[in-house]
């Protein structure tokens, strides 16, 4: 019970401060933007790819039928 607590607890914002610290010393300043810039293409790209998806696609026997 105790260890469920643990995981399934809140984040504090003493835990998101640690969180960034590991962070910046592990990557450094100079590259924390282009890690950002990184996921947020691939982020664009995911929901492209699933919008994609979504959309019905057009069977032969329609596209022949135009």
């Amino acid at each position: 019970m105790i260890t469920q607590n643990i995981f399934l607890g809140m984040i504090g914002p003493g835990q998101i401060g640690i969180i960034l610290l590991i962070v910046l010393l592990l990557f450094g300043g100079k590259k924390i933007p282009e890690l950002m810039k990184g996921l947020g293409s691939g982020i664009k790209e995911f929901k492209k790819a699933a919008k994609d998806d979504d959309e019905p696609k057009k069977s032969e026997s329609e596209e022949d039928k135009k």
